[in-house]
């Protein structure tokens, strides 16, 4: 299953650093996640969890499985945000989009 990565990044931004900055993203997320083909999978779970506690769930209120998935893609998440946007990612300078296959 793959995925498409849209950075959000300024516009004045040359191409060829926006796609050094996707390549940056992906291959954090998927090393934090052990494989390219678990980003999908575990992506799309996360959104059902988002979908249907919140985008802030209470732990207590997830099963086992949900908090595992929830947590890894929120490891995986940061690790990828830090790779491209640095440690203080919290300055809130740019987001991603992830398009999974229908």
């Amino acid at each position: 299953m793959t995925y498409t990565l849209k950075l959000h990044v300024p516009d004045d931004t040359p191409p060829g650093q926006r796609q050094a900055a996707e390549r940056l993203f992906r291959d954090a997320l998927e090393a934090a996640l052990g494989d390219a083909a678990l980003v999908a999978p575990v992506y799309r779970a996360y959104l059902g969890i988002v979908a249907q506690h919140g985008e802030t769930p209470d732990p207590e209120a997830l099963t086992v499985e949900e908090r595992t998935v929830l947590e890894h893609w929120q490891m995986a998440e940061a690790a990828a945000l830090e790779a491209v946007f640095g440690p203080h990612r919290h300055l809130d300078e740019g987001g991603y989009d992830i398009v999974l296959p229908a």
